[in-house]
């Protein structure tokens, strides 16, 4: 098939949209509301693993060592954390160190009422442990990290936040699993939808499609405009749910950045920023829209244009 040919088979595809556009405008409706569920519970999912991946880097064991281990012990103890595989970082606390936070914390949360409490625990009166600050790689492994820290020679105790890391990961498996049901169902709706919408356009053109039979035209002749019309109502679609998430998206980022609740500033960190995400954003609707579209209008041809 030469160009032209193409060119007017593309044509007459974009004209059935106009001569059935209630149904095309219905079909529009329904494929976006689909993509933009679906566009919604994918960056709710993004942004909830993000979230997770923040709160998993804010927290961290301790890991204590003995109240007379000797520096030699102390510094073999950083040495063997540092050859865990599930460790990803970590910082030696000093007893001064821990003192003076202690303090910090003292006054910020009193105002200075009890600064003074801690006065002359200092040098060798101080009573805190020498600890490590320890950070892993994988939230699940913790509790079989915190067994190999603690078995080592010089650690006093771990406090490490098992049930915290337990409850996050199984978050993370919860969200990605119901993301990809949803995003699944509302893909098959989206190919039904598509898929009447051609069927319907056959059923009013059957007559021409059978002189078009009669006078020779071949399969792909045929069925090109209607793979052309569910293409291009997948890809307005696409675009029309892209706006709109897009809007939304930037509207929510916008309201997150000037409240002044603490724990919504916190969140805002965690928070995949529009800039870094709109060109994937795009790149999804479009293609998941015009492979729906396709996919939807192969479904229909097969099965109802019999040629």
């Amino acid at each position: 098939m030469n160009f032209s040919g193409i060119k007017y088979l593309t044509k007459q595809g974009l004209l059935s949209m106009v001569r059935n556009r209630m149904m095309s405008i219905a079909s529009i409706g329904v494929l976006t509301a689909c993509l933009l569920i679906t566009g919604i519970s994918v960056l709710v999912s993004m942004n909830v693993s993000s979230l997770i991946d923040f709160l998993g880097e804010q927290n961290k064991m301790i890991v204590y060592l003995e109240l007379d281990a000797e520096d030699t012990v102390t510094e073999q103890v950083g040495v063997s954390i540092a050859e865990i595989s599930n460790v990803a970082s970590y910082d030696f606390i000093s007893k001064a160190d821990a003192l003076e936070q202690t303090k910090e914390w003292i006054n910020e949360y009193d105002e200075g009422s009890y600064s003074s409490v801690l006065d002359g625990y200092e040098g060798e009166n101080n009573p805190l442990y020498n600890s490590y600050s320890v950070h892993v790689s994988d939230l699940e492994l913790i509790d079989d990290t915190a067994t190999a820290i603690t078995a080592l020679s010089g650690v006093d105790f771990v406090e490490s936040p098992s049930d915290l890391a337990s409850t996050i990961t199984g978050i993370e498996k919860t969200v990605t699993i119901a993301g990809l049901g949803l995003v699944g169902a509302l893909g098959l709706v989206a190919i039904l939808v598509i898929s009447n919408t051609i069927r319907l356009t056959v059923f009013s053109r059957r007559k021409e499609i059978n002189i078009m039979k009669f006078v020779g035209a071949t399969n792909n002749f045929i069925r090109l405009p209607f793979w052309v019309e569910g293409t291009v109502l997948g890809l307005v679609s696409a675009l029309l749910a892209f706006g709109l998430v897009s809007g939304s998206y930037i509207w929510v980022l916008s309201i997150i950045e000037v409240s002044g609740i603490t724990w919504l500033q916190s969140i805002y960190f965690s928070v995949i920023p529009y800039n870094t995400i709109w060109p994937y954003l795009l790149a999804g609707f479009t293609t998941a829209g015009v492979l729906l579209g396709g996919f939807g209008s192969a479904v229909s041809i097969r099965k109802h244009l019999k040629v």
